[in-house]
């Protein structure tokens, strides 16, 4: 069961858009109408149903070549959705080279799932690496604010596309 759940991830991660959903000029342009309110709500959302859904996956490009690989946590902090991960890894490396980014998730009905889209931005704020540890304390065991390694990345232009095989879509953006 659990490699059928990863193929359908695998497979909704590289699905084809509509061609807007994935460009990060129209998700400026939305993003630019909508109120800083909005916005945080609608990043709380997305970052709840990330942690609902307790893995996500995540492409990124090497070269010409997609990549995907799971992560397992996002913050909100200071009005940015955060993820993390370790500067000597090549995803590190490919999310600076190119910030643009998908994240796929699915909640464990398997008939649910999110995809976001942006771009991601390192932030090098030492409270901000602080705070996100003090939240996901398993993760002290790997990463040190300060330690040079640890990377926190915050999204920008951001679309949220609620999908589900039952109901209608339903797309956000912050």
């Amino acid at each position: 069961m659990k490699h059928f759940l990863f193929l359908i991830v695998a497979l909704l991660a590289l699905c084809a858009c509509n061609s807007s959903h994935g460009n990060s000029t129209a998700a400026a342009t939305v993003n630019d109408t909508i109120d800083s309110k909005t916005k945080l709500s609608n990043m709380n959302e997305v970052q709840a149903y990330l942690k609902e859904c307790r893995a996500f996956f995540i492409a990124t490009t090497d070269g010409d070549q997609p990549r995907v690989r799971p992560f397992g946590v996002a913050e909100v902090i200071n009005d940015r959705l955060y993820i993390m991960t370790g500067k000597k890894k090549d995803v590190y490396k490919q999310m600076t080279a190119n910030g643009k980014f998908e994240i796929c998730a699915l909640k464990p009905s398997g008939t649910e799932w999110l995809r976001l889209s942006g771009d991601l931005v390192a932030d090098e704020t030492l409270a901000v690496k602080e705070e996100f540890l003090e939240r996901n304390p398993e993760l002290k065991s790997m990463y040190k604010a300060d330690d040079d390694n640890m990377a926190v990345l915050y999204i920008t232009h951001a679309t949220a596309r609620f999908c589900s095989f039952t109901e209608q879509e339903r797309t956000v953006a912050f």
